[in-house]
């Protein structure tokens, strides 16, 4: 905050009395000027969150002699001009070095590729390069908020891919919702790169356009939503099985969440060997038989739930091993936990806001997971996708597999070392240097241990 005062250095000391009575945590004062009619104060100060800081900006305003005179947010002033940049890998300091990375030099190289199109993986960026793609129709928690709207999370992942696997992530934001012209702008642009992100489709759009250009393009596909996620739940509920020493295969699971996560992380389970899950969504526990589905819910229902239990959430918890919420805030009663089976996983993961309060699932479960970073257990996609394409770019794979999915989660599950392990600590921190050179080698195949 930048502050106008009376010129008394007194009110220094109330300014840092009402932030703190307020709940905030002051950082720094700075006399930024001091004239003989006014202080012009720098205020820097942590908040828990934006109504919090809406709080401190008015107990700051309401001390006598004071004005508020502008709020700076470190959020926003963090993507000022955005969060990536392109910068040149090579010297372009006289006329040598433009002749060869550019005219005339740039243009044997153009044809040497013409002449043999497999070496643009080595004399190009594509080896490296990844297209993070969004039509803004699912935007973390905020819906269909549109492609300007969404690429500050675009960018976001860009520096992700960057920060942790060393790749050139590029966000492109689609001004279209139908998936025709998606499919088709894809397709135009793959030639530049190595590897296809799909981020934040709404389903069940996002699962046709994955389908199809997973057909049409010679490079990996690879949609987070779905399958980043679903690697990580299966590498935390390998671990969370480890603690309550249970078996994967024998646990009865709750899926909560018919979308593209829960649809990709009940596949995985299924591709993992575990044979009783239950999904429960809006039309309540999915079973054979049910009419009204729409066709991803139908294949669902079909693939799913062997003991045919039906009614509400509730129902579906019964004697359950595991809940793995992929859904709606609030959803799951924390006292319903006491229904489920002894040493109960819970697993809420819908964001911002999770099927039920970590802290009081906590009172019955055994071990609890939420997507929050002011719990334990993070369920994070960043442990995943950089090291998943990290693999496949060094491979120079065409495609992914389930079985690549599967060495992904085990490599991530079995970076935590047995000493490790406990209810507390299932799944490795996204600053854990081992975890994407464990996933890209299992990705590609290698021993990732």
């Amino acid at each position: 905050m930048r502050l106008h005062t009376a010129p008394d250095h007194g009110v220094v000391g109330q300014v840092a009395t009402a932030i703190a009575q307020a709940g905030g945590i002051v950082t720094a004062i700075d006399v930024a000027e001091s004239t003989g009619t006014r202080l012009v104060l720098d205020v820097t100060c942590s908040a828990g969150d934006a109504d919090h800081a809406k709080e401190l900006e008015a107990a700051v305003d309401a001390v006598d002699g004071v004005e508020v005179y502008k709020v700076s947010d470190r959020t926003f002033l963090l993507h000022l001009g955005g969060k990536i940049e392109v910068s040149s890998k090579v010297p372009l300091r006289n006329r040598d070095d433009l002749s060869m990375a550019y005219t005339p030099g740039v243009g044997r190289v153009s044809k040497a590729i013409a002449d043999h199109p497999e070496d643009v993986w080595r004399l190009t960026s594509k080896g490296n390069t990844v297209a993070v793609v969004t039509d803004g129709s699912a935007v973390l928690g905020l819906g269909n908020i549109g492609p300007g709207a969404a690429l500050p999370v675009m960018e976001g992942k860009a520096a992700l891919f960057k920060r942790f696997a060393d790749i050139d992530a590029w966000p492109i934001c689609l001004d279209t919702q139908d998936t025709d012209e998606i499919v088709r702008a894809v397709e135009m642009i793959a030639p530049g790169f190595g590897g296809i992100n799909l981020e934040d489709i709404a389903a069940p759009r996002c699962f046709e356009i994955e389908r199809r250009l997973r057909d049409s393009l010679d490079i990996p596909v690879f949609h987070d939503d779905q399958h980043g996620t679903a690697i990580v739940v299966l590498a935390a509920l390998t671990n969370a099985l480890r603690v309550v020493r249970k078996d994967l295969a024998s646990a009865r699971i709750v899926v909560s969440g018919a979308g593209a996560a829960g649809s990709a992380i009940v596949t995985l389970l299924l591709a993992a060997g575990v044979s009783d899950v239950v999904v429960w969504d809006r039309e309540g526990c999915l079973a054979a038989g049910m009419t009204g589905l729409s066709p991803a819910k139908q294949r669902l229902a079909e693939s799913t739930n062997p003991r045919r239990v039906t009614g509400d959430l509730r129902a579906g918890l019964a004697g359950a091993d595991v809940f793995i919420g992929v859904s709606a805030p609030g959803v799951l009663k924390a006292e319903w936990i006491a229904d489920m089976a002894d040493e109960a996983v819970v697993f809420a993961l819908a964001n911002p806001d999770p099927e039920v309060d970590p802290a009081e699932a906590d009172k019955y479960a055994a071990v609890v997971a939420s997507g929050r970073s002011d719990y334990p257990n993070q369920i994070n996609n960043v442990l995943a996708f950089p090291g998943v394409f990290r693999g496949l770019l060094d491979a120079r794979a065409s495609e992914i597999t389930v079985d690549m999915l599967l060495r992904a989660a085990d490599a991530i599950a079995h970076v935590v070392r047995d000493e490790e392990l406990n209810s507390s600590f299932i799944i490795p921190s996204v600053f854990d240097t081992d975890v994407p050179k464990a996933v890209a080698a299992a990705v590609r195949g290698g021993d990732q241990r």
